[in-house]
């Protein structure tokens, strides 16, 4: 089988998030993903395959751990490969992909930026607020809100959220995917992290899908929709976000190849 490993979010190698791509004719059994997964160790690798009748591509991410439901670096980079290095019978400049998040979408740009087209998430402030959350970071928040699988919190400023040291042994007893820390920036509109020790990723370097909540927050926060955005993680990573009035999210960034090989299973 073929498998590519590339990184996302980043226009240079050795920054962005890496994740694994294996193009498939048909699906694998569940548990043989699960474990090519567990054998690559990177945050997340996907695997997709082909619908000739319809012309629409299926996409799943595990884990190491797990699968997952929504992966934006791993979708990113299997746009890439789909657009740049497998054959594709698609439209040119489009991909459709079916996934446990519904339909979603990859345009590419002509200056190579490649833009996912998610569901937007729904947060609401959290009213119950779980003692681990606030024993974990130990800085408490000015805000904090609860999404479809994520918490969110807000600091003040930039510097607050580089100098966030959490406790992984707190936060994975939290009844959530991960934890979002953000703060506005100060070279682009915001900043955040992502700890997500649940599904095996102490600190995920870029995270797509927490965009689709990060997003809409600063959106109405700085009260314009379209937001340029870095993760301020170790490798670090750059996006440009777009609210839309249909209740989806544009996430663009860059994708550089690191390697090409084949897996014998």
């Amino acid at each position: 089988m073929r498998l590519y490993q590339l990184d996302a979010f980043t226009d240079q190698l050795f920054a962005g998030n890496p994740a694994a791509v294996c193009p498939l004719t048909e699906w694998l059994p569940d548990s043989t993903m699960q474990q090519i997964a567990a054998e690559n160790n990177l945050a997340e690798t996907a695997f997709y395959v082909y619908n000739a009748e319809v012309n629409r591509y299926h996409i799943r991410w595990f884990t190491p751990a797990l699968e997952v439901d929504l992966c934006g670096h791993a979708t990113l980079a299997t746009a890439y490969v789909i657009f740049n290095l497998e054959p594709f019978a698609g439209d040119a400049d489009q991909i459709l992909l079916d996934s446990r998040s519904g339909e979603l979408k990859v345009c590419r740009q002509e200056d190579g930026w490649l833009i996912l087209d998610f569901p937007a998430d729904t947060f609401n402030k959290a009213n119950v607020q779980p003692p681990a959350l606030i024993a974990a970071f130990g800085q408490k928040p000015l805000e904090i809100y609860k999404g479809k699988t994520d918490y969110l919190l807000v600091y003040g400023s930039q510097e607050d959220v580089e100098n966030l040291d959490p406790n992984f042994r707190e936060l994975v007893t939290l009844p959530a995917r991960g934890v979002i820390v953000t703060a506005k920036g100060t070279d682009v509109d915001f900043v955040s992290r992502f700890f997500a020790p649940q599904v095996g990723i102490d600190e995920d370097p870029v995270t797509g899908s927490a965009h689709t909540t990060l997003v809409p927050y600063w959106a109405e926060k700085l009260g314009k929709p379209e937001l340029t955005a870095r993760q301020i993680s170790k490798r670090g990573g750059y996006l440009r976000c777009k609210l839309n009035a249909d209740g989806r999210v544009d996430i663009a960034g860059q994708v550089k190849l690191y390697l090409t090989g084949d897996i014998l299973v």
